[in-house]
């Protein structure tokens, strides 16, 4: 008979009104698989369990959270003074939706929590919590790429790392940040390797078919930003390039178009856009070449060509720096998706 050794590391999974029933019990069931299914499954008896986690909540009453999913919590916030590691799973609010004064108890549970010396995990935008509580200023943090350029805008200090999918960061590494969407998988099979074991989480990716994110989330990224801007010169210029992206010289054009002498134009896009002329030009490019990769067969050449460069190695170069896959990588990976997809 198995004996534990150890007492059960305890998480507590931080549920809000603005979570995700998914993430929450997804991460709940993520921990307790640990350990214990793999038992179940290759020796017929589930094994012993690495790690005990629960949900908190504010007050610990019933609630109806995002996409109205009723979450019954174990315990209120409270329970996360006895709890080795918290989690804050995502915040479904747009990005720029005022925060202030929202989440007040939360926040300084996990400055409290931080300050004893327990590991905060987050993950997509639950990051933005840990950045108003103030733990991630002068360090590196990720969140999902839709909330980027707003936790770069808002908190200057923190440094973003946008296409990494997984952050570890502060004193001891007890800061744990996850990118966008699914990749709060990555982030459990982490906490399992670090609290329990790197055997234990291999275990438990394989029981539950997780695939690691190793390319980050930029490949998910939508690079072109669509934000719209009070320039209205600008914003005509914005306009007029979303059209006509693939012209040459379109910097020149834009030049132009708005009236303005040359550097004049620039800085105003730069302040208006949070990027250059010809930066703003690439995304454009770049994002339509993820379209026509993923959903026709054209030659990478061609479609270099298509959205605006005579040079295929430099489109190749490009794309990677930006989107952290080749043109052929991104291709195989979500062209091969798609038209599985248009098949169902």
């Amino acid at each position: 008979m198995k004996v534990q050794t150890r007492a059960p590391v305890r998480i507590g999974i931080l549920a809000l009104p603005e979570t995700s029933a998914s993430v929450v019990y997804g991460m709940y069931d993520m921990f307790m698989s640990a350990g214990r299914d793999w038992g179940l499954i290759v020796e017929g008896a589930p094994g012993l369990a690495p790690i005990a986690p629960q949900v908190v909540s504010c007050h610990g009453a019933s609630f109806v959270a995002a996409n109205n999913v009723r979450i019954t919590p174990h315990s209120t916030l409270a329970a996360c003074v006895d709890a080795d590691v918290v989690c804050v799973p995502e915040l479904m609010v747009a990005p720029g939706e005022p925060l202030e004064g929202r989440f007040r108890e939360e926040i300084e549970c996990l400055r409290r929590c931080y300050a004893d010396g327990k590991i905060l995990a987050t993950a997509c935008s639950g990051a933005i919590l840990l950045a108003e509580a103030g733990l991630l200023d002068g360090l590196e943090a990720t969140t999902h790429w839709a909330y980027c350029d707003l936790m770069t805008r808002r908190y200057p200090s923190i440094r973003v790392r946008s296409h990494r999918a997984l952050v570890a960061s502060g004193d001891g590494q007890r800061l744990i940040m996850a990118g966008g969407g699914t990749s709060w998988l990555d982030l459990a099979l982490y906490l399992i390797a670090r609290l329990a074991s790197v055997e234990i989480a291999m275990q438990t990716a394989r029981i539950n078919l997780v695939d690691w994110h190793d390319a980050g989330q930029q490949p998910f990224a939508r690079l072109a930003r669509t934000r719209q801007v009070e320039d209205a010169v600008i914003a005509r210029c914005q306009a007029w390039i979303a059209e006509h992206y693939a012209q040459a010289s379109p910097v020149a054009a834009m030049v132009q178009l708005s009236g303005l002498p040359e550097r004049s134009f620039k800085r105003r896009f730069q302040q208006a856009t949070g990027m250059s002329p010809m930066g703003y030009v690439h995304t454009l490019r770049l994002e339509e070449a993820k379209q026509m990769l993923e959903s026709d067969h054209q030659p990478i050449e061609a479609i270099a060509n298509e959205v605006g460069y005579e040079d295929a190695g430099f489109f190749s170069r490009l794309f990677r720096r930006n989107v952290s896959l080749t043109p052929a990588q991104y291709r195989r990976r979500f062209g091969t998706m798609r038209a599985a997809l248009v098949k169902v």
